[in-house]
């Protein structure tokens, strides 16, 4: 079968990494990742370095760049973000490959001249196609306007147009909320907010991290009045996270997952638009992904506001590959 023809702006260009062998064995995700040229599901003899056959059972894995920091700009933080996919993938692309699916890479979508609300179209197009051939979409932002990207994707799908209740779930330090005259990355959740009241549905939206230090009490206004669930990152005790999470996935048929990176320490994820003074430990981020795969919900999932710019050794980039190593297994 082929695939919908996507709107991307830069095709998928090839990976590299640490070559150790061709077989199996040796394999690391630069190897294991095949263009998305056909639905990934159909064969894995396109898959480069001699890749054994995955488990045809497994959901096919879809990666597609979104190259913007017009939101973080116009948020008035760091810019930088647009250059975060070609990071990440450069980090994902040495480690060594686990995973019992194929994964393939769609490419680019590229936000320029400003064209910040043209672009979040053209990616949530590409997301709803893939979606709707039956992938797991994992969008590499760029700063968090990538969420109502990933948002017209999900919505556009068949699975949320057919009924199904989405849930979305944040790990960030902010909650995003702003009423701004122009979308930014400080916008996408109350957009997403006034989308899903326009259509008919309700708005289940719940934050995980959150500093109430770098949240005015207008937004907690906000969240109160939409009816968000959080957690404050001073209170993100493992046991008391794994509960949060598994209440609100009680209450979903599918789960959008968005990663922004400041959400971790800045000793953690220094190259952020907004380093967090605080932070939720990384051990616990890493065991709600865990626990988000585990559950069987996991439509969606995207990693936001990684600055490349700002980044010290890669740190920020190898946790964020690390995490979508994590999601996918």
């Amino acid at each position: 079968m082929v695939s919908p023809a996507l709107t991307v702006d830069v095709p998928p260009q090839p990976w590299t990494g640490r070559f150790d062998g061709e077989g199996a064995e040796h394999r690391r995700w630069w190897q294991a990742v095949s263009p998305y040229a056909v639905a990934p599901s159909e064969s894995s003899s396109d898959l480069p370095g001699g890749a054994a056959p995955l488990n045809a059972g497994a959901v096919p894995a879809v990666l597609l760049g979104f190259a913007s920091d017009e939101g973080v700009r116009r948020n008035k933080g760091r810019t930088g973000a647009a250059a975060a996919p070609a990071a990440i993938r450069a980090a994902l692309g040495p480690l060594a490959f686990h995973l019992d699916r194929a994964v393939a890479d769609a490419g680019d979508v590229v936000v320029a001249d400003g064209a910040l609300e043209a672009g979040q179209a053209r990616a949530g197009q590409a997301v709803a196609a893939m979606l709707d051939a039956g992938c797991l979409t994992v969008m590499l932002g760029g700063g968090h306007e990538t969420a109502f990207a990933s948002y017209l994707g999900v919505a556009g799908s068949a699975e949320v147009r057919g009924g199904r209740r989405l849930g979305i779930l944040n790990l960030d330090a902010h909650f995003d909320l702003r009423e701004e005259p122009l979308p930014s990355s400080g916008t996408p959740f109350l957009q997403m907010a006034r989308a899903e009241a326009a259509a008919g549905r309700e708005f289940r939206y719940a934050v995980l991290g959150i500093s109430e230090a770098n949240n005015t009490k207008a937004l907690f206004d906000t969240a109160g009045r939409l009816g968000v669930r959080y957690l404050a990152d001073e209170d993100c005790a493992p046991g008391d996270v794994q509960d949060f999470v598994a209440q609100f996935l009680a209450g979903v048929d599918v789960l959008y997952l968005t990663i922004d990176l400041d959400v971790l320490p800045a000793s953690v994820a220094p190259g952020v638009s907004a380093p967090a003074a605080f932070g939720v430990p990384l051990p616990v981020i890493s065991a709600v992904c865990r626990q988000v795969a585990a559950s069987g919900k996991l439509l969606h999932v995207d990693v936001a506001e990684l600055n490349p710019a700002f980044d010290i050794d890669g740190r920020t980039a190898k946790v964020a590959a690390r995490l979508v190593n994590t999601l996918l297994r």
